[in-house]
């Protein structure tokens, strides 16, 4: 059956929108030119995508408090549903083709008080998840902690700034470990504590909300001291990491294969201007938020630029807490979406009231999805550059990977399939040149409620209309052409024809 002239004529700019930013890429045709052991995936995580909030003994996270607060708006309490749908998802995992699916575990849906009695639907529910993933043959990734610190824990002693949290999520890393280890072959202890210690306890934009003036963004900052709190929650982060992974090392791994990392967020600055001073202070800046997880995790100790920069305010390893940080990670998770701005920032302020930024001098700023996708494969080539020179090459897997677009535009979604293809591009270029590189994951496998912007905005290979109490998932032209590269129909070096077959016929 042919096709009307007028869809061919209203379609046209489309098409030769399409034709360009497919036909130009060389190197990498499909998912078959890469190692047959590398992995390529998608993700979520569980508050934004599982709803079921108030179900089945779930109790608030600092999240859940979050978006209570206003702070961010939409419903999350059925949210996208997949704690009743997963199986249905995980159907559509299998037909993309993916190898693994990167999730996190609420641990307040697991561990309701934060310690204690386990919550018998909870533990169903992942076990279930994790069973429905390996039944087609899926990898589970698993995420302990994405910003969704139980809410007792935090109303008991303050969370992440507190050392008694250390001991708390050991015990429930080895409830994960002993639970579901036997069938999970990928841990990542802490999502982004690079990015979740400045929004949550500098700035207050993020979840818990703690800040000081004149730091915070949140204009409700009643709680929290922006000048310390920073680098005390990163520094619990750590010991809480190291000595989960202690843990899986000594009790687990001999019997369960698995390995355990973190996942940093990639943060690359581009200057605001020219100025000798904004670009000096732009790569110092980058420098020091890789050095402040990784050089402790690599060497045992905060680099000299931290000390320098930070001064009396760093807190200090123990002997003990250095050997147990240093060697605890067995790859490192890294979440990229492209640059960010940075402008010099002078201050008179002395070192005790000032916050990262202040510290830093350095002004950071959010670009739009436009702007960092015209720099955001090229800032992704010096990332694993940087990691390759700096950090001795650890093994590397990119869990977050991603374009934004407004939630309700286009099922075609040319220009995140453009996004992903520089990128893997990018991925495969690595690797040539001896990056330790070992998988790439899309954000996000379905639209999400989104931690900066609720269900504004996307970047899900899935719609997910909210509109429907069903939930239904309609797929975009990302999903067709992700499942494409991944079964090798297709490649990054479409041409014309194939680049109107696969809008037309797939």
């Amino acid at each position: 059956m042919g096709i009307d002239t007028t869809i061919i004529i209203g379609l046209l700019p489309f098409l030769f929108l399409l034709i360009s930013i497919l036909g130009g890429t060389n190197g990498v045709d499909n998912r078959y030119d890469f190692p047959s052991d590398f992995i390529f995936g998608s993700g979520t995580t569980a508050f934004q995508v599982e709803g079921a909030a108030k179900e089945d003994g779930r109790t608030p996270s600092i999240w859940d408090t979050f978006v209570q607060s206003g702070q961010q708006t939409g419903d999350t309490d059925v949210g996208c549903n997949q704690y009743h749908k997963y199986k249905e998802d995980v159907k559509l995992m299998a037909d993309v083709g993916l190898d693994a699916y990167r999730f996190s575990i609420s641990w307040s849906r697991l561990i309701p008080n934060g310690r204690g009695p386990l919550n018998p639907k909870g533990l169903e529910y992942y076990n279930n998840l994790i069973n429905e993933l390996l039944l087609h043959g899926i990898q589970p990734h698993v995420t302990l902690h994405n910003y969704d610190l139980p809410q007792a824990l935090e109303d008991e002693y303050e969370g992440w700034i507190s050392p008694k949290i250390v001991e708390d999520f050991g015990a429930y890393a080895e409830v994960c470990f002993r639970e579901f280890g036997d069938r999970v072959l990928y841990w990542t202890t802490v999502n982004e504590p690079n990015v979740f210690v400045l929004g949550g306890y500098d700035l207050g934009f993020l979840p818990p909300e703690r800040c000081s003036f004149p730091f915070g963004q949140n204009k409700n900052c009643s709680k929290g001291n922006s000048t310390t709190e920073p680098y005390l929650a990163l520094h619990n982060i750590l010991l809480a990491h190291a000595s989960a992974a202690n843990l899986y090392k000594t009790k687990y791994k001999d019997k369960q294969h698995g390995r355990i990392g973190i996942s940093i967020y990639g943060i690359t600055l581009a200057p605001s201007t020219n100025s000798k001073e904004d670009v000096h202070v732009a790569q110092i800046a980058e420098q020091f938020f890789y050095d402040w997880v990784l050089h402790p995790l690599m060497v045992g100790d905060y680099s000299n630029l931290m000390k320098k920069i930070v001064g009396s305010k760093l807190p200090i390893f123990t002997k003990d807490e250095a050997n147990l940080v240093k060697g605890s990670c067995d790859f490192i998770g890294i979440t990229y979406y492209g640059d960010m701005s940075c402008k010099y920032m002078s201050n008179n302020w002395s070192g005790e009231y000032r916050d990262v930024n202040a510290d830093l001098q350095a002004q950071i700023g959010f670009l739009s999805a436009a702007e960092k996708s015209l720099t955001s494969a090229k800032s992704l080539k010096g990332v694993l550059q940087y990691l390759m020179q700096e950090f001795g090459n650890p093994p590397v897997i990119i869990y977050e990977n991603g374009f934004e677009t407004e939630r309700n535009s286009s099922l075609q979604d040319v220009a995140r399939v453009k996004y992903m293809m520089e990128h893997i591009q990018v991925v495969f270029d690595a690797l040539r040149n001896g990056s330790n590189m070992n998988g790439y994951f899309t954000w996000s496998f379905i639209d999400v409620f989104e931690l900066l912007t609720g269900y504004k905005t996307s970047y899900g290979l899935f719609y997910v209309d909210l509109d429907d109490p069903n939930r239904k998932r309609y797929s975009k032209f990302s999903a067709k052409w992700y499942s494409n590269f991944l079964k090798g129909k297709t490649s990054t070096s479409l041409d014309s024809d194939a680049a109107t077959k696969l809008l037309f016929y797939s």
